[in-house]
């Protein structure tokens, strides 16, 4: 009986080697930096400064991505409608969000006072806070990206189950919402998942027009104490938590469609 022999991959151990023993020379010489101060990262890893602007870049992150969601979705059915003029509407909007820097966005809502003086009844400054006008820029932004993540999975549905359901009966509002979107999730969710992480990280640029995100708190207690790195690295720490967190959201999430896809599969 021939016996099996694993293929031996020297090259392979060796590139292994190399990676840890640079990722380890690099750890050590960031944490044996004299330049760094260990106390003042300890001290405000935890500051109540730090975990409001913590809170903040949260709450921006959760409604950004709702807003995005709800326009995501509006602005692919648009791209999929029968309607030359709604399928070229939402086509601009999805050319213009994406294909301009989020940063150039943020700065606009941000300054929209040097436009419009009054919205309506109300001061521009009274009403697009930095809060809102960060809420504005990274929601609509994010819808961009999501319409066209929305279309892809609407489009990966085969057309006959939702031309069944019309001819059985359904409204074309009720065969989307039951037969089509369900199944678009599937395709939807990692490519989404990927989207939130990605807006997370986003949430740093408001900084520049003061939303009082963490990266904001950050540089506003560096700004008093002139440790600029060690609260960058602060801000990091917090960052990778935040998206170690959506990672591991996005894989249970992706794992139970995959398990809720297998079964219809099954039952078909």
């Amino acid at each position: 009986m021939a016996r099996v022999v694993a293929r031996r991959r020297p090259w392979l151990w060796l590139a292994s080697a190399i990676v840890v023993v640079a990722c380890a020379a690099l750890a050590v010489a960031i944490w044996r930096n004299p330049n760094i101060d260990h106390r003042i990262i300890a001290r405000h890893q935890f500051a109540p400064a730090i975990l409001h602007g913590l809170a903040v870049t949260v709450v921006l992150a959760l409604l950004s991505a709702a807003i995005g969601a709800v326009l995501g979705v509006a602005f692919a059915l648009m791209r999929l409608s029968p309607s030359a003029v709604l399928r070229g509407f939402a086509a601009l909007y999805a050319w213009l969000f994406r294909g301009t820097p989020l940063l150039v966005q943020i700065l606009f809502w941000g300054n929209l006072a040097l436009l419009f003086q009054m919205l309506g009844p109300f001061r521009t400054n009274d009403v697009m806070t930095p809060f809102v006008a960060s809420v504005v820029a990274l929601g609509l932004n994010e819808g961009a990206y999501m319409s066209e993540i929305v279309r892809a999975g609407i489009s990966a549905v085969d057309r006959g189950q939702y031309d069944a359901a019309l001819a059985l009966g359904m409204s074309r509002a009720l065969a989307m919402r039951r037969i089509v979107l369900p199944q678009a999730l599937a395709v939807i969710v990692p490519p989404a998942g990927n989207q939130f992480i990605s807006l997370l990280k986003a949430t740093s640029l408001v900084s520049v027009i003061a939303g009082g995100d963490l990266l904001t708190a950050a540089e506003n207690i560096s700004s008093a104490n002139l440790r600029t790195i060690e609260l960058m690295l602060v801000a990091t720490f917090w960052y990778l938590v935040l998206t170690t967190l959506a990672s591991l959201g996005q894989h249970v999430l992706e794992r139970r469609l995959a398990r809720a896809g297998a079964g219809l599969d099954a039952a078909n």
